[in-house]
């Protein structure tokens, strides 16, 4: 089905297929005329929660609706729609999506405003663009709109994208105080690969700024196919202190067209980049700590092919559309199937096939075995031998 069978006008509809996109995707097909609806009807307050794997088209899947639903210039009254994400690097990629839609909206702008770049700068330039969208992280984005350089009076969509982080401990408390500053009549939505009940709680539970409840109505990819059907899943047994050996002579066996590594421990991020570039790989590090200028470095690294190895924290990585993975390395398994969905999730994407490897000792083995069920994947034992990967050899 094409996105103008979708609802979806012209020239706004065909600017998917200059990138090769024909077909929407599954999730497309089931957000894209839901979200027409919406605003189009105006039935106020109204939340809509969708989730599907990664790499299967969310972004655009909320963008093509609301920038024809919401055209034009942008006012003095601030923008019309307003995207919250969890990093400046998913700001700054969602951004760049919504800026090649907008060719199809003379005079209208998108503005990035994520805690990472000059505040100074960010204010100067909204009062130059009037942007009609505007993408942030929660904590930026309240701060202009307390200082009141960031008028929220227009806003008729508010998305939270990768909603499951935004409603986490850590973020839900500017998330939700932000989010009970729009206008009543305006519109929620929330994406993302997976949510908890926790998450999903969160977010259904911010009223209106008047009080009432929110109604919201979700929609779910039947199935993941793509984690089940695109990805083999292996797992190594590796001491915490063997982690390191075991990941060059994984990338020296496998010899990956791009390899994107995870740890849970940000810290260790640098330790693990320097330990590759001594023996010669070349590699790139991502996470939190880093300041913007290197975060985009690394990233303009990986993605030009110079760097083949992109070691990442999960929350550095999140959401973040990387081509050509072929093979993703977790050093650690991670306490809940929401996460290694979203580590599998990096592999695979656009229709290609990917591996996913995870690298534990006998109590993270046991652990990704839970996840394995959990999730009904096959996660198959594997051995680094002579230069190789095999399966172990069965005990006599």
């Amino acid at each position: 089905m094409t996105f103008e069978e979708l609802g979806v006008k012209p020239p706004l509809s065909e600017i998917p297929a200059r990138r090769t996109i024909g077909e929407a995707s599954e999730i497309q097909k089931l957000v894209i005329p839901k979200f027409l609806n919406f605003l189009e009807n105006g039935a106020a307050p109204r939340g809509f929660l969708f989730a599907s794997p990664t790499g299967t088209g969310k972004t655009l899947a909320y963008l093509l609706p609301l920038i024809q639903e919401c055209p034009g210039g942008g006012e003095d009254a601030g923008p019309r729609i307003l995207v919250l994400a969890p990093t400046h690097e998913l700001c700054s990629q969602i951004r760049g999506e919504a800026e090649k839609l907008l060719e199809a909206c003379p005079g209208a702008r998108a503005a990035l405003l994520a805690g990472a770049a000059s505040l100074g700068r960010q204010i100067d330039s909204l009062k130059k663009t009037k942007p009609v969208l505007a993408v942030g992280n929660p904590a930026r984005i309240l701060q202009l709109v307390k200082m009141k350089k960031l008028s929220l009076a227009s806003l008729r969509c508010l998305v939270f994208d990768e909603g499951d982080r935004l409603a986490s401990d850590e973020l839900f408390p500017e998330t939700a105080e932000l989010a009970a500053r729009v206008p009543d009549g305006c519109v929620f939505a929330a994406c993302s690969a997976t949510f908890s009940e926790k998450s999903r709680s969160r977010l259904f539970s911010i009223k209106t700024r008047s009080g009432k409840e929110r109604n919201w109505e979700t929609a779910f990819q039947a199935e993941n196919d793509i984690l089940k059907k695109n990805i083999e899943h292996w797992a190594f047994f590796a001491e915490e202190r063997k982690k390191n050996e075991a990941l060059r002579s994984f990338a020296a066996a496998a010899r990956p067209k791009k390899l994107l590594v995870f740890t849970a421990r940000a810290s260790g991020v640098g330790l693990i980049v320097s330990r590759l570039q001594y023996h010669h790989y070349a590699a790139a590090g991502l996470s939190g700590g880093m300041d913007k200028k290197a975060r985009k470095a690394a990233l303009d690294a990986f993605r030009k092919g110079s760097a083949r190895i992109l070691v990442a924290s999960d929350l550095a990585s999140r959401g973040l559309d990387l081509e050509d993975v072929s093979h993703v390395a977790a050093l650690d398994v991670p306490d809940s199937e929401e996460t290694y969905i979203h580590r599998a999730g990096r592999t695979a994407r656009a229709g290609k096939r990917g591996i996913m490897a995870s690298f534990g000792d006998e109590r993270e083995l046991r652990l990704l075995s839970k996840i394995e069920k959990k999730l009904g994947i096959a996660v198959y034992p594997k051995e680094l031998y002579r230069g190789g990967i095999c399966a172990p050899e069965p005990e006599a």
